[in-house]
């Protein structure tokens, strides 16, 4: 049978000599993945169509597990997440996780509408860090694991102040703080900011200032959601985090006063 979806390629992996196998995330069918013959070769037609991250209109035949493309076209390449190295990074980590979050058959248009939103302000250089944390709450919201941010989980107080417990299901009041003593201590900017990436529709996204410390703690708090609900091993999450460490030693060096000047250190 031949389907023709648009899709955004959340997956690419070699596929013999020559061939590609690629997932598409798409609004009607879920992911769906494709074997694009020849894909590798250099004077291939639809190659690029088979780079990670294109968003393109496919055309495939398709009566097993896997497509075979017939056609496409891109419609937007979005080259700008494939150049340096944070763009890749962040880019991959949006990708890998849509792909390991959820099953083929589930999201379908919702997920796809906020990966591609997600992709477009990557590539308009919005803050990365805000751009995944917002993000991130899609996803699991998608995977059917919304944190309850609004009010206690175990009494319902809606007042007062609150510690996020990725184990109790969210919000847990100061007097029932003791179920579980590793929540986290939140600052109230880093409770407001969760409740709008809640809400948020990631194609509203706008520019949003925030403290690193804030950052620190949203990213904190989602990691330790995603750890307990969803349990999933990303490549693209260490190397994002061994990126994080290594830009903090360099800022710590930066910082470091000399010691006959006692200047900040070049």
């Amino acid at each position: 049978m031949l389907y023709r979806v648009e899709g955004l390629v959340i997956r690419s992996t070699d596929y013999g000599e020559g061939n590609k196998i690629i997932t598409l995330l798409t609004p009607s069918y879920g992911k769906q993945g494709i074997v694009v013959r020849g894909a590798k070769k250099l004077k291939s037609r639809y190659g690029s169509l088979a780079q990670l991250f294109t968003y393109g209109d496919y055309s495939y035949y398709k009566t097993g597990s896997l497509g075979s493309l017939n056609s496409g076209e891109i419609i937007r390449s979005f080259h700008e997440l494939r150049e340096g190295l944070e763009g890749p990074a962040y880019a991959s980590y949006a990708a890998e996780l849509t792909d390991r979050a959820i099953n083929d058959d589930e999201a379908a248009a919702y997920l796809y509408h906020q990966l591609m939103a997600c992709q477009v302000a990557l590539a308009e250089g919005k803050d990365p860090q805000i751009v995944l944390r917002a993000y991130e709450m899609k996803v699991v919201q998608a995977a059917g694991y919304s944190p309850m941010l609004d009010e206690c989980v175990s009494c319902g107080r809606q007042d007062g102040s609150f510690r996020f417990s990725s184990t109790a299901g969210g919000a847990l009041c100061y007097l029932c703080k003791h179920r579980d003593p590793s929540a986290l201590e939140l600052e109230d900017g880093v409770w407001r900011l969760l409740r709008v990436f809640a809400a948020l529709d990631m194609r509203r996204l706008g520019n949003i200032a925030v403290r690193e410390s804030s950052k620190r703690q949203v990213q904190l708090a989602l990691k330790r959601w995603m750890d307990t609900h969803l349990n999933l091993n990303l490549k693209s999450r260490h190397f994002l985090e061994q990126m994080d460490k290594y830009s903090d030693m360099l800022g710590e060096r930066t910082k470091r006063p000399d010691p006959e000047t006692g200047d900040g250190a070049v």
